[in-house]
């Protein structure tokens, strides 16, 4: 019974990310370029660890959920 509606509404931000990155794709050029995100290129291979990107996004995701869950 949960489980449908938290994969219904995983399914929509889904689909409303996918709609926003394809209708606006310079709304998340900031992403890995954040002070702190780690961008290493060398003789045929190049390393990227987007360190502050991932913090920024799992604080947005941690409010949301704890926004959805206080109903």
């Amino acid at each position: 019974m949960i489980t449908g509606k938290v994969l219904l509404i995983v399914g929509l931000l889904l689909a409303l990310f996918g709609a926003l990155l394809t209708l606006a794709p310079g709304l998340f050029r900031w992403f890995g370029k954040l002070p702190g995100d780690i961008h290493i290129q060398g003789n045929g291979f190049t390393l990227f660890i987007p360190i502050t990107s991932m913090i920024v996004v799992s604080v947005i995701l941690t409010v949301l959920i704890y926004l959805l869950q206080r109903r």
